[in-house]
């Protein structure tokens, strides 16, 4: 789960963390007053989506009065910022931060994310942040250091001195704040279950004082349970409504870019069915697995999702019935099939406990369903509903 930039400043507060602050506002009326609480001779308004580069669409904009405030804020809100982290689909400016403006000396990139393969946490840093952090990532990866934490270890001192170094800090006072720069956005990535937590940019100020000038918060979505002050953050607005639809009934859902819808129970079988779909030339819509302890209800909701897709062609239903029976999924099926106008071809494919049953459902139901006897024949059937007739 992700929250929003002024969201993630006030937690950096929270934590005693240096950060730029700000007031969020609504509207540009509540931009001008805004401008006029934080006081100052200059402001920055920055539009609040769950997505970067907003600088270059056009979503950060430098006002010099509380009046300039509210018509940047005029500006910003309402539109649509469409850049490689929103998608084609962009994301539609809602809320927007204001914040006094600050003269900056340097910049830095510190980030914290979770490294699985070695069950660390992995700090990464460079000494150019800024804008252009993914340009660098991807022309010079050698500006970028990565320090692995043991969780059962902690930070150390030692791990300070290392990025000191390798940022190039060396002035007493500054040492000084990155320490509890870093120390906090530490314990608030143990403390909160944080997957990902981005500073971009980490400023030196004219002043000489470090500070978190912009920040990213990502949360484990199964750890949220422990956290009800983090849920309670959750802008649904942000969300692509079918991922929220899918979370209500617990269903493992990820949009892509394809056609054709997919409905697998487990993990593995979704890889593999999405893989084999690619290899008859097409594309897979969605990763979507019903879990191995599903029922019929949750088949009924999923099916639903699926088909308030515009994008989606044509849908794969293709379940290995185990703990869960393919009578009972079959049931499901046609229940969300009656709820919902199929207008796109479904083929099923059942196999497993109580398959058989399961066919003499779906083909008695009188529904429009396609039945397949292996993965192979599914994916065919599919691939040419979809592609009108044409299989790579």
């Amino acid at each position: 789960m992700k929250i929003h930039e002024y969201q993630a400043l006030a937690l950096l507060s929270e934590y005693e963390i240096p950060n730029s602050g700000g007031l969020p506002a609504d509207t540009p009326e509540q931009a001008y007053q805004a401008a006029l609480e934080l006081g100052g001779t200059s402001w920055v308004v920055k539009a609040q989506i769950y997505a970067g580069g907003r600088g270059k669409a056009g979503g950060v904009k430098f006002a010099a009065s509380p009046q300039e405030a509210k018509n940047c804020a005029e500006q910003i809100l309402g539109m649509r910022i469409v850049n490689k982290q929103t998608g084609p689909q962009g994301r539609l400016v809602r809320k927007v931060l204001v914040t006094n403006g600050l003269k900056i000396a340097k910049e830095y990139y510190l980030s914290m994310v979770l490294d699985s393969a070695n069950a660390k946490i992995m700090i990464l840093a460079s000494a150019e942040g800024g804008s252009e952090i993914e340009e660098i990532a991807a022309l010079n990866p050698e500006k970028i250091f990565k320090i692995h934490i043991d969780p059962m270890i902690g930070l150390r001192p030692y791990h300070l001195k290392e990025l000191e170094g390798k940022l190039g800090i060396t002035d007493k006072q500054q040492i000084s704040d990155f320490a509890v720069i870093v120390r906090g956005i530490y314990r608030i990535f143990v403390e909160k279950d944080c997957s990902l937590l981005e500073i971009n940019p980490l400023v030196l100020t004219a002043a000489g004082r470090m500070m978190v000038l912009d920040i990213k918060m990502s949360f484990d979505g199964n750890a949220l349970f422990r956290h009800p002050e983090i849920a309670a953050l959750r802008d649904l607005n942000e969300e692509d409504p079918k991922e929220t639809e899918a979370a209500k009934y617990k269903l493992n859902y990820i949009p892509l870019e394809g056609n054709i819808g997919c409905m697998v129970n487990g993990a593995g079988l979704a890889m593999a069915t999405m893989d084999i779909i690619k290899a008859y030339g097409a594309e897979p819509a969605n990763f979507l697995d019903v879990g191995g302890g599903t029922s019929a209800e949750k088949v009924a909701g999923a099916l639903r999702i699926l088909l308030s897709d515009p994008n989606i062609k044509g849908i794969l239903i293709n379940i290995f019935g185990g703990i869960v029976r393919c009578d009972v999924l079959a049931q499901g099926i046609c229940e969300a099939a009656r709820q919902v106008k199929i207008t796109v071809p479904i083929v099923v494919r059942l196999a497993g406990t109580n398959a058989d049953e399961g066919k003499r459902i779906l083909n008695e139901s009188g529904l429009s369903l396609i039945a397949a006897d292996n993965l192979g024949s599914a994916v065919e059937k599919i691939v040419w509903q979809v592609q009108g007739g044409s299989v790579q």
